[in-house]
């Protein structure tokens, strides 16, 4: 930053006009990067009080729920649907399969745009497009109209589940986050549970097929509200380009050279490109653990959507459930899942005991312990629903209690490597999660395709064995990225090294130094 020296204020004295001519025209040819004011500056998001961190997790919890609420939620009114509009059960189960493949395109937009016009900006305008859009699906007069708007609903209902990662890493640190991330995490398989549930109802009642959006329109307008009052920014390149930007008209001529880390990145159309489009495929196609880690969650999530699927054949088909007691077995999947969150949240408190070991960054394989349980047992889980489930002499309960297994063992894995996603790469956490999104989420979107003729072309036993074996294939995954993750990551372009430790833990013995 230029100051004028002692000389230049004497003689801005005896000749003013010269000095102030010569001021207006000293360059500002070095640039000065702007950067918090010291450590404990209030305005970086990790000096948030806990109370306001506390917020913005609850603001992206329910937003969550909300957008995988309105992916499930009219699967089980489909019978509506095909009286109205006189389709197949094929074409009516689009509803679903375009929402989700909806989640593959979003991500291209909200990952990256979140870094370059920060995170409230862009989740607010995708949340209040999606909640708008339920007006076109309540009030379409043909089955295209409702599939292609459910296609776009899904495009900005994705927005929460890539931002929502990157928001938890921009405030909370290490110690924290694995807390925050379990209810994010949580809260992903909660929705798609209470779906089916309110869909149940719906079925089961005098209301109309579009009433089922009337309810996802008001949900979604609410969280949207919410998103709106309490959210504010929180990524730190946005805010610091903020802080240059206001410096600079406050003082121009002394604060004209004034920059950030954001204004430095490349703004032209080839520049938003590459870090919109091409960023996540990039990540995707050159690191080892986002690849592996993406397989094994579009596996799991394309499980659960294929659940909302397969129990029908189980619950209805073999044991005559109505609607409304069908919408009731997807509580097991719930309670599983809340299950796996405390369990998440104990082995987030064993994290935070060994961080004062590793001088507050522990390296993030040491999440991997719940996945470790999660992935062996959700191949025995799937096994007792499969072979349970396929003989109605076997009481209800004996199928339905299993599910409460196949929902904690796919929420411990998918959870759990959520979290290690967002502990490996950081301030790219959000690219990261948008090309994981957009490969799990066209698993979701496929397998509600096949399941129902899967399972009824090979029996519910064989069926659930074959799921159960790919499983069972998958499930040395975390054990191998306990092992061998650390050395992985050494070699990565976007997994940040933050601190370089020199020293060997007793504890935890030096194959894992991060």
């Amino acid at each position: 930053m230029h100051n004028i020296s002692d000389t230049e204020q004497k003689n801005e004295k005896k000749t003013p006009e010269p000095v102030v001519q010569e001021v207006v025209s000293v360059p500002n040819d070095e640039p000065v990067t702007v950067s918090w004011d010291g450590p404990d500056d209030p305005q970086n998001p990790q000096n948030f009080s806990l109370r306001s961190k506390a917020n913005i997790t609850l603001v992206v919890c329910a937003a969550t729920v909300n957008v995988t609420f309105a992916s499930s939620a009219p699967a089980l009114t489909v019978q509506k649907l095909t009286d109205r509009f006189i389709i197949s059960r094929e074409v009516s189960d689009l509803v679903t399969t375009l929402f989700l493949l909806g989640y593959v395109l979003g991500p291209i937009f909200w990952g990256s745009g979140s870094e370059m016009f920060g995170r409230r900006n862009v989740l607010v305008s995708a949340l209040s497009i999606y909640t708008i859009f339920f007006l076109g699906e309540a009030l379409a007069t043909n089955i295209q109209t409702v599939i292609i708007i459910r296609f776009f609903s899904g495009v900005f209902a994705s927005a929460p589940l890539i931002i929502s990662g990157g928001i938890l890493a921009d405030i909370w640190n290490s110690q924290g986050r694995g807390y925050a991330v379990s209810l994010f995490g949580g809260c992903v398989f909660l929705g798609p549970c209470i779906g089916p549930l309110v869909g149940g109802f719906v079925q089961d009642s005098h209301l109309g097929w579009q009433w089922i959006y009337w309810i996802m329109m008001m949900f979604a307008g609410a969280c949207t509200a919410y998103v709106i009052l309490c959210l504010p920014e929180t990524y730190g390149p946005v805010l610091l380009a903020r802080k240059a930007q206001r410096l600079r008209e406050e003082d121009p001529i002394n604060n004209g050279n004034l920059t950030s880390d954001l204004d430095k990145l490349d703004s032209s159309p080839r520049g938003l490109l590459d870090r919109t489009l091409y960023r996540p495929w990039i990540m995707l196609a050159s690191e080892p653990i986002l690849i592996l880690v993406t397989i094994y969650l579009a596996f799991v999530y394309g499980l659960l959507y294929a659940l909302i699927e397969a129990l029908p054949v189980i619950f209805v088909e073999k044991r005559l459930f109505r609607p409304t007691e069908m919408g009731l077995m997807f509580l097991g999947i719930a309670i599983g899942s809340t299950i796996s969150m405390f369990m998440n949240l104990y082995f987030a408190h064993q994290f935070n005991k060994i961080v004062p070991k590793w001088k507050g960054f522990p390296p993030p394989e040491e999440r991997l312990y719940a996945a470790m349980i999660g992935s062996v047992l959700l191949s025995a889980s799937i096994f007792w629903l499969g072979w349970s489930g396929n003989y109605p002499s076997v009481p209800w309960y004996v199928p339905g209690i299993s599910t409460i297994f196949v929902g904690m063992s796919i929420s411990l894995v998918f959870i759990t490597f959520i979290i290690y996603i967002v502990d490996a790469y950081l301030m790219l956490a959000a690219t990261a999660l948008a090309g994981n999104t957009m490969i799990r989420s066209a698993c979701g979107a496929a397998f509600p395709l096949f399941t129902v003729q899967m399972f009824h072309n090979l029996g519910t036993n064989w069926a659930a064995t074959l799921i159960a074996l790919l499983a069972l294939a998958l499930a040395p995954m975390p054990f191998l990225f306990y092992k061998y993750g650390a050395k992985i990551r050494e070699r990565s372009k976007f997994a940040p090294c933050l601190v370089c430790l020199s020293f060997q833990s007793d504890d935890l013995g030096s194959n894992n130094l991060y």
